[in-house]
């Protein structure tokens, strides 16, 4: 009778972890408050209508909103969120997804016809990675001839040296050496950023399922590798 107890308390255990994990309220890493205060989210169109008032409240110390996407699109939640986060005192930049099938400089025209210049506003992010992105792979220096071109227009208008988001795979096919000296925010899911596959790291995401106030579903979790944003 012991056993069979135990058994279903364990099962039972198992049952709730299993719940919290895919709600996001547990998750495999969990970064030391101590060292990253500073907590920040992504988001774009998918997390539908964002409550930025509430999520002002949350612990929310920036937050990073999908522009643009390839050549042409724009994210239809943009100005909506960008307006209502920056409302709300929310320390807010703007994020592109860059396309492997397009050109550096039409990208960087997507963003700039998208995004506001504000002085105050934080580092352009361009996302780079494979999941969503074309099929088609491009050779390394043609890649990179076209990511400089972004970068250097991007930096030019907004005054800021951009951040790029990355996987350790992306950086190793494509970023690694010509851009080891770039601000990176990288994701990884299962534990502390890898220094030594990165060096330093600006931005870390470590949870594609968090949930804060204001947003229903869940929401990319990040910290800072810092004090002061």
């Amino acid at each position: 009778m012991c056993k069979k107890l135990l058994l279903f308390f364990l099962l039972l255990a198992f049952v709730i972890s299993l719940f919290l994990f895919i709600q996001g309220k547990i998750w495999l890493v969990n970064p030391d408050r101590s060292k990253y205060p500073i907590r920040g989210i992504d988001v774009s169109h998918y997390q539908g209508d964002i409550d930025w008032q509430a999520v002002s409240k949350d612990d929310v110390g920036f937050a990073y909103i999908k522009a643009t996407e390839a050549n042409d699109l724009r994210d239809a939640k943009f100005m909506f969120n960008w307006n209502n986060a920056i409302k709300n005192n929310i320390p807010t930049g703007a994020y592109h997804f860059y396309s492997l099938a397009h050109s550096g400089k039409i990208q960087a025209e997507n963003f700039i016809k998208t995004v506001p210049l504000d002085k105050y506003q934080l580092p352009p992010v361009v996302d780079l990675e494979y999941v969503g992105n074309s099929k088609k792979r491009p050779p390394k220096e043609e890649f990179v001839n076209g990511l400089r071109i972004y970068l250097r227009v991007i930096s030019s208008h907004y005054n800021k040296q951009p951040i790029l988001y990355t996987t350790y795979e992306f950086y190793e096919d494509y970023l690694y050496p010509e851009f080891e000296k770039e601000k990176i925010w990288i994701r990884d899911i299962f534990s502390k950023p890898d220094t030594k596959k990165i060096g330093d790291w600006e931005i870390w995401q470590y949870n594609p399922r968090g949930s804060i106030d204001g947003i229903k579903g869940n929401v990319d979790l990040n910290v800072f590798n810092g004090t002061n944003l």
